[in-house]
């Protein structure tokens, strides 16, 4: 790689004649400047690539160091942190030279006064290039649709010099490691776009180890509560698993050296996010994964590899089905290794991982280990047919240059980065790598589009089958086509297509053949719609109304939405709820919501007798009740609400219903608790864990051990395995509580545990849905 020298560079212009003189000054364009901040990214090259130029990113860092002064973190640090720490991380993946320079530089042009134009005349267009593909991505603000945009020129960078993609995986790890200093509505927003877009591609590129710490940084910001319960649950149990970890590492070396094979044994460590995606989507509990052990073993050659796993299984015997070779198939990130489980000491499972030293590293780095080691050997590794291919990168591009809908590809990118593959052959023998799940209909749109279009049936390993049939790895797959004229898709296949090429083929196909044909059966659905609930069609599907409809569903026009529900896209029935709703069709409040029980609780009156504490200021004899929306207890801060003909009700001051309580001002009165009052409180609490077995069995055993007389109790559990139970029941001394909270916490499992106030119970029908998606 050739990268101009400070003397070469041709003097720039304008803004970069001052950074040009400073470089003089501190020496750059002589001997090497002192730079004890960067001396982390120096060493890590030196070590990578012994034989490196260090100068260009001395003045690199000089540049960087010079445009950006006066400029501060949110941390506080010098903002020349920043690009030094991304600089660093890139070091240690292998980079060297320009990307290093690129990356010591990618904010310059985008915060600073320093050009692009001076950056091109001081360092070159390839570090250029690089520079302003990063700043590209940084300048697009991210919405939905906007996102979608984002992810679209981000695609399109990366095709065209896959480093711009890596530097910009290197910042955001770096910004992702200080989100503490930024807003928690700024940390959440981008650590959600770090989980459902930066992880997935570092993944796809086969960057491990950046992958993991995005996830795990992007999971302790999101969901707090589940992450801190978990990284609890490990240390809870790490020591009694290094136990037994040490004694399975130490049989497995002794077999290997019997054997004669070199190899190095170690542990694979367990990331707190991939746990808990493994909770959801295997659907076990926490014990059941985290104490499954996990060991890896490295060896000198790819015949080692195979040597040690016949030994391996000669000791222990091997799990039935959960032997997997990716060293004769890779997979689609270059990752190789034999992956297999076996019953080890104690019949508990062992996973075991055989692969060699260069496997691991390109299992660790990816594509970066294409830079990190191609030095060592004098000469670029041999060629991989599938490191430089990276077809998928093209296929992407292809798609966001077609697909008129920006959430529509955004959908289809996190689909395709995000899923397994399955790998089938061509009748010729040729390779194709298609969706896990994926059907001969995928495997024809990916050898052409017509040929989609044109299916009508497919041989599979020689036999007729179905086209919905799921392909198994080594299928040999044939497509049957027609050569009439008007051959086409069937909408049908829209249900079971994997792959994103063949449903955006599918959807365009409908699209601009049939668009009039799905206009006409929107119509007929949404007429029939109203028919049902007998609703006036003329005066609802006036011109008017349904061009304001379409504007609100975003739709261009009123054949677009039609259209829309004629390739379900959209129900007809949202459409018919969509426009009651905009003539007031669903308008209508209770009159007395201040005194409406809370949904969830039991109809079931207290059984609390007597006084219940509390006296009305001014007023000896009245009847007085505690609200059930919000169960004021003593120690609370109360107002009280005179109700028509049924005492005063007393609620709490943050009840969920005190801006209608307010409104009436002539009906509040003061409250104050007594002292002395014999009476049972009405108390709800709420308990969320990671569902396991027994839970609930846990929970209520602890309560009652702590004297609480349960009157009700409801459970429900998200597909995300988050557990929220609630619990009504009555006590008489509001000290007890916090003992029972405490008690509760401590529950195996259990996240949070608080009371239900009227606050409080306000954000509880969204904690369900704030669990982590697996992905």
């Amino acid at each position: 790689m050739q990268v101009r020298s400070a003397a070469d560079a041709p003097r720039p212009s304008g803004t970069g004649n001052r950074v040009r003189n400073r470089l003089v000054r501190l020496g750059v364009r002589g001997a090497p400047v002192s730079t004890p901040a960067l001396e982390p990214v120096l060493q890590a090259v030196r070590t990578n690539h012994p034989k490196s130029d260090l100068s260009v990113l001395e003045r690199a860092y000089a540049t960087a160091e010079d445009a950006h002064r006066g400029q501060q973190r949110k941390s506080g640090d010098p903002y020349i942190t920043h690009p030094v720490a991304v600089a660093t991380i890139l070091a240690e993946l292998g980079f060297d030279g320009a990307t290093l320079a690129a990356a010591l530089l990618h904010d310059t042009v985008e915060d600073t006064e320093y050009s692009l134009d001076d950056l091109t005349a001081d360092y070159g267009s390839e570090i250029a290039m690089l520079v302003d593909g990063v700043t590209k991505l940084d300048k697009v603000t991210y919405g939905d649709a906007a996102q979608a945009e984002t992810v679209r020129k981000m695609v399109v960078a990366m095709a065209k010099d896959i480093r711009v993609l890596v530097i910009k995986l290197a910042d955001r790890l770096h910004n992702a490691r200080t989100w503490k200093y930024v807003s928690g509505a700024s940390a959440s927003r981008k650590a959600r776009e770090t989980l459902e877009i930066y992880a997935p591609l570092a993944h796809r590129l086969g960057m491990n180890t950046i992958k993991w710490e995005l996830e795990d940084l992007s999971f302790q910001t999101l969901y707090p509560k589940v992450y801190d319960e978990i990284v609890h649950l490990v240390a809870e149990r790490a020591p009694a698993r290094e136990e037994y970890l040490g004694v399975v590492r130490e049989q497995i070396s002794a077999d290997l050296r019997g054997a004669k094979i070199r190899a190095t044994v170690t542990g694979r460590p367990k990331h707190y996010y991939s746990i808990y995606q493994k909770m959801i989507v295997r659907g076990h509990d926490f014990a059941e994964i985290y104490d499954l052990v996990g060991t890896r073993v490295l060896v000198d050659s790819v015949r080692d590899c195979y040597a040690a796993l016949g030994a391996l299984h000669a000791r222990w015997n091997p799990v039935p089905g959960r032997f997997k070779d990716y060293i004769a198939m890779p997979k689609f990130n270059m990752y190789q290794s034999l992956h297999t489980t076996v019953v080890g000491p104690g019949g508990k499972p062992v996973e075991i991982q055989i692969r060699t030293h260069d496997m691991h590293r390109r299992a660790e780095y990816g594509v970066a280990a294409h830079w990190k080691y191609k030095e060592r050997t004098g000469k670029a590794a041999p060629k991989d047919p599938r490191a430089n291919d990276m077809a998928w990168l093209r296929q992407l591009v292809d798609w966001q240059r077609e697909t008129a809908d920006p959430g529509e590809f955004l959908d289809s990118l996190r689909y395709e980065i995000g899923a397994a593959e399955v790998y089938v052959f061509t009748p010729k023998g040729e390779v194709m790598a298609l969706p896990a799940g994926a059907t001969p209909v995928d495997f024809a749109y990916s050898v052409h589009t017509e040929v989609g279009h044109r299916t009508m049936g497919a041989r599979v390993n020689g036999r007729l089958v179905p086209l919905d049939s799921p392909l198994q790895n080594g299928d040999v797959v044939e497509v049957l086509t027609s050569k009439a004229d008007t051959a086409g898709p069937s909408h049908d296949w829209l249900n079971f297509v994997k792959s994103g090429r063949a449903r955006n083929k599918i959807r365009q196909w409908f699209t601009k053949e049939r668009r009039e044909e799905a206009i006409e059966r929107g119509k007929d659905a949404i007429t029939k719609a109203m028919r049902k609930q007998n609703l006036p069609i003329q005066r609802l599907l006036s011109h008017e109304t349904l061009v304001g409809l379409a504007n609100e569903l975003h739709y261009d026009d009123v054949s677009a939405l039609y259209a829309a529900v004629g390739e379900n896209n959209v129900s007809a029935q949202h459409v018919v709820e969509s426009l009651v709703k905009s003539l007031g069709g669903e308008d209508g409040t209770a009159e007395d919501t201040a005194e409406a029980a809370r949904p969830g609780h039991s109809a079931r009156r207290s059984r609390s007798t007597g006084d219940p504490g509390v006296a009305v200021k001014g007023v000896e004899d009245v009847w007085v009740k505690l609200a059930k929306c919000c169960t004021p207890v003593p120690g609370d801060e109360i107002l009280g609400f005179v109700t028509r003909g049924a005492g005063v009700s007393v609620h709490r001051q943050d009840c969920a219903n005190i801006a209608q309580l307010r409104s009436q001002p002539e009906r509040i009165v003061d409250v104050s608790w007594t002292n002395g009052a014999n009476t049972m409180f009405l108390v709800q609490i709420q308990v969320e864990a990671l569902d396991r077995s027994r839970l609930l069995s846990d929970v209520t055993r602890v309560l009652s051990d702590h004297h609480v007389n349960i009157l009700s109790a409801t459970v429900s559990t998200s597909t995300d395995r988050i557990a929220i139970s609630r619990f009504v029941f009555e006590m008489a001394e509001p000290a007890h509580l916090q003992q029972v909270l405490a008690a509760a916490r401590k529950i195996d499992g259990v996240f949070d545990v608080y009371r239900i106030t009227g606050t409080k119970a306000s954000e509880v029908g969204s904690t369900a849905q704030e669990a982590p998606v697996g992905s």
